[in-house]
């Protein structure tokens, strides 16, 4: 039977993932800026990057513009850029 190693699987998530999630996330949010409608600006300003660790270390790429709801709801350009962005794309 094979056992598992908990603190491995715990570093692996919490560590040797940070790379990985940090250029992708910086990826994504590059792709997002570049296909933003320009319009005044202010939602192509607003893309904003972060990251949080929960269970795991996870990137964000957030639309922070007030009118952001209304730009996605017409372009879905955040899930496009998250789409475009996989490797090899």
């Amino acid at each position: 039977m094979m056992q598992h190693n908990d603190s491995f699987y715990d570093w692996l998530v919490k560590v040797a993932a940070r790379p990985i999630v940090d250029e992708t996330r910086g990826r994504v949010a590059a792709r997002a800026r570049a296909t933003a409608p320009v319009g005044e600006g202010d939602y192509k300003n607003g893309i904003k990057e972060t990251s949080k660790m929960q269970e795991r270390y996870i990137g964000l790429v957030q639309a922070t513009d007030p009118k952001s709801l209304i730009v996605e709801s017409k372009t879905g350009n955040l899930a496009r850029a998250l789409r475009g962005s996989r490797r090899g794309r």
